[in-house]
């Protein structure tokens, strides 16, 4: 904005500036033309007046001999006097005899025997009558003394036409610059008055510097392309001042009259112009150069203090985030060493060699329980943040939250009343239907803390189509489940807070402070919403929100886990990159009856397949591995082998959280050698169906 301030105001003013010099250029060019006009016009009626003259006296002396003359020289001088007092540009009048001697003047002085018969004036009558002539510039001859002057003569000739002598006038070149020095008042006039052939006669103003016009040069040239006149741009010779001139000859004469001005003063004239808008220009810009100035000093200070402001709210996010990281670390520590505490003594007690057999089986299902506990814990750590793999399927909400009652109400208890208000007609999502049920148990699990084991349970499940926070409506709209409790309400200041994770206000021990993040990570993570309302004394009301999928689609059917499957002799390639998992499996799985073979890396799996694609029933392959990744080697194979199926486990990858299982089967860590057994049975059987089917 600071430049635009600049280079506009300079733009507008460069425009200006151009169409003043134009115009100041078209002014001078007129003005040079009209005041050519009046000097022409003066000139013209000067020549045409001597002229005149000339002829009269040329009728005086006609068929008059040189001795009467003479003999009549003084009646003859007082009327050549007569004729001079009343033209003031005339200095004298002379008629001379055919030798070149002055027969009579009208300064009525003695004439002395001198030879005129050198002048222009003279010669140029002798060969022949050539009208009117104007000659050079000339001094007068002693003992004459006086101001320069030229002369203008006409032939005398006798009856038979013979050269007898010639009647000349004097003229002042003063005359004719008095006369430009009146009408060329402007600064930078200029005026001349000159021959055809180059000879100056007069100029203003005034200057000793050359008097004749060289035809052959520049100006000579360019005058001689355009006889008649022209305006011309030329520096003068002498004086070497650039002019812009205008000529015009002088019609029956040979005679130039010219008019002009110094470009230096066109040039003033413009300059002038322009000063004022420099005036009003100059002072608005640099007005407007000064509030930009300060509005960028004062943008550059408020930047500044942005910029401090958001290092210090980095600084307490920073804070902010180490404290929650600090609160994450010890409340995971604490839980997974309490988990770790009942895995660890279990395993010792196993170890002694005198356990009786049910107490080994309830260590054995206490280690299993604790696994499914750790197993639980991961799970809603991930969902909170958002990067637990989720398997979502097509269900309808109402008849989920009415099998899921059943197991609210033993989780609350017998005091808690539970109300369900339940559509009439399906409502379906498509969402991950664990995650579903364990977002409404700790819903339901937090309401029953909050009421104290005792009040109204209301589950409410309606249609809607927007979120909360959206102001477009969606095409399928939402499906809201709204959890109302009865209890003591959230107050104002853990309000903004219960969604953090491992933040509880209940007494240690009794609560991970994992519930309600689970929650918000499960709804963000499926594209909905969770929202609460509450007031203190009345109760809280937590309204989860899941993007609805048309009526038409039909729930996904889910498989129960059951006792573990057999392999009859399935064959398995196992790619796990953590011998130890690796071990485990592939010594399960040749337990119940499946063939395997262990790579601990895609590329060596891929290899494998190289050579003996043939042999392999199923691949079961872990996710995140160095190198290539268990998704990477899953697409290659389907690209490859289309019939040979792929199963992919892993307890975390941000590439599944973000982009989903690519449409392969999903098993996830820690899983039992049940669920193992099961997935790879029906991915090998599918498997040698197709073989039957294509034999």
């Amino acid at each position: 904005m600071m430049a635009a301030s600049l280079a506009f105001p300079v733009a507008l003013f460069v425009f200006a500036a151009a169409n003043s010099w134009i115009s100041t250029n078209d002014i001078a060019d007129r003005e040079i033309e009209r005041t050519l006009d009046v000097a022409h016009e003066h000139a013209l009626k000067v020549f045409e007046t001597i002229d005149r003259s000339l002829s009269e006296v040329n009728e005086i002396v006609r068929n008059r001999s040189d001795d009467d003359l003479r003999a009549s020289s003084d009646a003859m001088s007082a009327r050549l006097k007569q004729l001079t007092d009343a033209l003031p540009q005339l200095k004298s009048v002379w008629v001379f005899d055919n030798k070149g001697r002055a027969l009579v003047n009208s300064l009525n002085l003695a004439l002395p025997h001198i030879d005129f018969s050198d002048r222009d004036y003279y010669n140029a009558h002798i060969a022949e009558d050539i009208g009117t002539f104007i000659g050079a510039s000339l001094l007068p001859r002693p003992p004459y003394q006086g101001a320069p002057f030229f002369g203008v003569s006409r032939r005398r000739a006798s009856a038979d036409g013979s050269f007898t002598g010639v009647v000349q006038a004097s003229v002042f070149p003063e005359y004719f610059e008095k006369f430009y020095a009146r009408i060329g008042r402007a600064p930078g006039s200029f005026f001349a008055l000159g021959l055809s052939n180059g000879t100056i006669l007069a100029r203003y103003p005034l200057s000793g510097a050359a008097k004749q016009i060289d035809p052959s040069g520049p100006i000579g040239r360019r005058i001689a392309a355009h006889p008649g006149g022209n305006l011309i741009t030329i520096v003068a010779p002498g004086d070497n001042i650039e002019r812009r001139i205008g000529y015009q000859r002088i019609a029956g004469y040979p005679i130039y009259v010219s008019a002009g001005l110094e470009t230096s003063a066109i040039r003033d004239r413009w300059l002038k112009a322009i000063s004022y808008h420099l005036i009003f220009g100059v002072p608005a810009t640099a007005l407007l150069f000064g509030l930009l100035l300060f509005a960028l000093r004062r943008t550059r200070r408020l930047n500044f203090e942005a910029m401090k402001r958001r290092e210090a709210e980095e600084a307490l996010k920073h804070g902010q985030r180490l404290e929650t990281l600090g609160q994450l670390t010890g409340g995971v520590a604490h839980d997974f060493n309490n988990l770790l505490t009942v895995i660890r003594s279990s395993v010792d007690l196993l170890q002694r060699p005198d356990l009786a057999p049910e107490r080994r089986a309830r260590y054995i299902a206490a280690i299993s329980d604790t696994v499914n506990r750790a197993a639980k814990l991961t799970a809603q750590l991930l969902a909170f943040a958002r990067r637990q793999t989720l398997k979502p399927e097509v269900f309808d909400v109402g008849q989920c939250v009415r099998s899921v009652t059943d197991i609210i109400g033993t989780l609350t208890g017998a005091p808690v009343e539970i109300i369900t208000h339940l559509p009439d007609k399906p409502l379906h999502v498509d969402a991950d239907l664990g995650q579903f049920e364990t977002a409404l148990i700790n819903i339901a699990v937090n309401a029953r803390d909050a009421m104290k084991g005792e009040g109204r349970l209301i589950i409410t499940v309606v249609a809607c189509e927007r979120l909360p926070s959206a102001t477009m409506p969606r095409k399928d709209g939402y499906v809201a489940v709204a959890i109302a409790d009865s209890g003591s309400g959230i107050p104002a200041d853990q309000f903004e807070r219960i969604f953090e994770p491992f933040f509880t206000t209940k007494e240690v021990g009794q609560g991970t402070g994992l519930g309600l993040s689970q929650v918000f990570g499960f709804a963000k993570q499926s594209g909905g919403e969770v929202t609460v309302t509450s007031e203190v004394g009345k109760g809280s009301i937590f309204t989860l929100y899941l993007p609805r999928v048309a009526d038409g689609a039909g729930p996904t059917l889910v498989v129960d886990e059951g006792a573990p499957a057999d392999g009859n002799g399935l064959s398995v390639l196992v790619v796990e990159d953590n011998r130890d998992v690796g071990t485990f499996t592939t010594d399960a799985l040749r337990e119940l009856g499946y063939m395997t073979e262990l790579k601990h890396s895609a590329d060596a799996a891929f290899d494998e397949l190289k050579r003996h694609a043939g042999r392999y029933d199923v691949v079961f392959s872990d996710v995140v591995m160095p190198g290539t990744s268990g998704i990477e080697l899953a697409q290659a194979v389907r690209h490859l082998y289309p019939d040979l199926p792929v199963v992919l486990t892993s307890g975390y990858s941000h590439v599944l959280a973000q982009n989903g299982t690519f449409g392969f089967e999903l098993l996830q860590k820690p899983y039992s050698i049940e669920q193992l057994s099961q997935v790879l049975a029906k991915a090998g059987n599918w498997r040698k169906s197709q073989r039957e089917a294509v034999s």
